[in-house]
């Protein structure tokens, strides 16, 4: 009847006999739907909620919901329900009248229409955004608008950015005023308040300085924009970094005036023309060796950048492989026969994979992407115990001699990598002393002001000096490359100075060598001061001895890796639930299935074992989560503290971090 009395009004109605009907003809573009209470009362609402839910912006879909006398939502609990989760509902109570029914009918109608009208103004308004933004991005500008009087600041990203602003950093227009140079400060004031008081066009460059200390250039223009009764509602406008302009115009003034001084002199002094001349040649050809010299350096860099990724990227592969072979190796060596023979193979094949395992930490530290733990550490104490390893290591021909200052301030470092690459250090020097000789280790501080590569603060220099036979200039050059060696075939894998190399990178230092053939080398690693006091080391906490048999979800999307982990697992007396990406353990976290600890690779297409966990602490707070990763590639700003265990791992190694969490 309800259909009847709205097609004599002259609208399109269908009749749908259940819900699955009516969400295909919402899907379909219907304009509203009329249910009756006792249709929907007990029904399965889960499909229409969701298509309600998911309505874009501009879209709210009415429904009229018919009620039997006495219904409606003042006085019905139920209608007010159906109200609350339906959004956009209207209500006529039955026996109603055709008028009302049409009525409301034509509303809701109109309502919808113009709903699609807005949804047209959206798409105008995003597409003519989407035009003024690639014109912004093509020009190289930077919005803002300053709303007034409260002087309040919005900037788009690029224009944060001209002021040495990083995505998504506050910046108001204090801030803003902060950042100008102090000569152009009453300058830029008075060209806002004028473009204020007349409502002309501001238009201005000035300095700025940046958070870091440099100084740049902004061309900034704004034109005013009015309220109905004529007064500035806000300046709208550009900025554009002109520093690479300006920083040419000042050069080319300076070299202007040099070179007006420079005929000025030379008309002075004619009788010194040809000394000049010969001076002035020299300073250029001087310029040009230096031009040459940091071109060189910049190619170099960029070289060693693309080895250390290239490097970084197979040493990553590399220990996913090693984490599936020593996994199953240990699996193996559990369950095979009491066979001597067996047992020795399997050593050999394990000893093999943990040495490959080695190779690629001293990859992964030239590549800067190895896992470092980073505490303040005493060096002076360090080296001190490390004196007895190195004269083991050493031998008797060679004399280990220590020279540290007093008083130093602790190191910002990893001390087990800090030990690696000191005993590297250490033995690279005595095989360039074939006939033995004294070895000094020396530690001192220094204060860095302009450095190309460090930061200006006080540093820790640590220094391995050797009196050997030394490296031209040719192999000094290549020094820390990988693979690079210039040690007979097999007596070295050539990684040695490219991991020292990467670890002082990593940890914020540098390593700069020097070395002379016939006088010997000189290696000096610069390490960062440490803030806070050195860290004292506490006895490790005693796990629980009693095993017990946990469900552990394992998040792993490279197949070899998660047969062997699982295996381990499993033959730890766990159940395990395996899922091949990020997604696929959020749906299982969803579920009702009791999980006890989750283990999750950190490098997974989609979502990373980090995203991952931050997800799960808004599904299941509590549990435990174990991150299992080959190198320290995750990123800045992580804030999750995770529990960790390095690949590749043995099964011991395994059990011990699963019962320290699950105690």
């Amino acid at each position: 009847m309800a259909a009847t009395l709205i097609r004599e009004a002259g609208y399109y109605a269908n009749t749908c006999s259940d819900l699955a009907g009516l969400i295909h003809e919402i899907e379909s573009g219907a304009g509203l739907a009329v249910v009756a209470d006792e249709a929907i009362k007990t029904a399965d609402l889960r499909g229409l909620v969701d298509w309600l839910s998911s309505q874009p912006p501009w879209s709210d879909f009415p429904i009229v919901l018919l009620t039997r006398q006495g219904g409606g939502p003042e006085r019905n609990p139920d209608a007010m329900r159906l109200g609350q989760i339906l959004g956009n509902v209207t209500f006529i109570e039955r026996p109603f009248h055709p008028t009302t029914l049409v009525s409301i009918v034509g509303s809701a109608v109109r309502a919808r229409r113009r709903q699609y009208q807005t949804r047209s103004i959206l798409a105008d308004l995003t597409e003519s955004e989407g035009l003024l933004q690639t014109a912004l991005n093509a020009g190289h500008l930077g919005a803002l608008e300053l709303h007034l009087p409260e002087y309040k600041l919005e900037a788009s990203e690029t224009c944060a950015r001209f002021f040495g602003r990083k995505p998504g950093e506050s910046f108001t227009f204090q801030d803003l005023s902060a950042a100008v140079h102090p000569d152009d400060r009453e300058r830029r004031l008075e060209a806002i308040d004028q473009a204020i008081k007349t409502g002309g066009d501001y238009r201005i460059e000035y300095r700025i300085i940046w958070p870091d200390g440099s100084q740049h250039w902004v061309d900034t223009r704004a034109r005013a924009v009015r309220w109905p009764d004529g007064s500035i509602k806000s300046l709208v406008g550009v900025c554009s970094d002109i520093t690479a302009r300006k920083v040419a115009e000042i050069e080319r003034e300076a070299l202007l005036a040099q070179l007006a001084a420079e005929r000025t002199a030379l008309a002075e002094l004619t009788a010194t023309l040809e000394q000049r001349v010969e001076q002035r040649t020299a300073d250029l050809m001087k310029e040009v060796a230096a031009r040459e010299k940091a071109q060189e350096q910049l190619r170099q860099a960029q070289k060693m950048e693309t080895i250390g990724q290239l490097t970084g990227g197979v040493a990553h592969d590399f220990n996913n492989l090693l984490m599936a072979v020593m996994g199953n190796l240990d699996l193996l060596r559990k369950r095979m026969p009491d066979d001597p023979r067996l047992h020795r193979l399997v050593d050999g094949a394990m000893q093999g994979a943990e040495r490959g395992a080695s190779l690629t930490q001293r990859l992964l530290a030239f590549a800067r992407q190895q896992d470092l733990r980073t505490v303040s550490v005493d060096l002076r104490s360090l080296i001190q115990d490390m004196t007895n390893l190195l004269e083991r290591s050493l031998g008797p021909r060679v004399e280990v001699r220590l020279d540290i200052k007093d008083g130093l301030p602790p190191a910002r470092i990893d001390p087990n990598q800090l030990e690696l690459a000191i005993l590297n250090l250490a033995i690279n020097a005595r095989d360039a002393m074939p006939d033995g000789g004294p070895i000094d280790i020396r530690l001192d501080e220094q204060k860095i002001t302009r450095d190309a590569v460090l930061k200006p603060g006080r540093y820790l220099r640590l220094s391995v000096v050797d009196t050997g036979t030394g490296m031209t200039s040719e192999t000094l050059e290549r020094a820390i490359e990988p693979f690079f060696s210039s040690k007979p075939l097999g007596k070295g894998t050539g990684l040695g100075l490219s991991m020292v190399h990467g670890l002082a990178v990593q940890l914020g230092g540098a390593l700069r060598l020097a070395s002379a053939v016939g006088k010997g080398t000189s290696a000096t690693l610069i390490l960062p001061i440490a803030t806070a006091a050195p860290e004292v080391e506490a006895p490790a906490p005693a796990t629980q001895g009693t095993k017990r048999s946990a469900v552990i979800l394992f998040v792993d999307d490279d197949p070899l890796i998660a047969m062997s982990t699982m295996e381990m697992l499993e033959d730890l007396g766990h159940h395990v639930i395996g899922a091949n990406s990020g997604l696929h353990a959020l749906d299982i976290l969803r579920s009702e299935q009791p999980i006890d600890l989750m283990m999750t690779d950190h490098v997974m297409p989609g979502m990373t074992g980090i995203e991952l966990a931050a997800a799960t602490r808004q599904v299941r707070p509590s549990l435990p989560i174990l991150l299992a990763t080959g190198y320290a590639e995750l990123p800045e700003g992580a804030q999750l503290d995770l529990p960790r265990l390095a690949k590749p791992y043995h099964q011991d190694q395994l059990r011990e971090r699963l019962d320290q969490l699950l105690a």
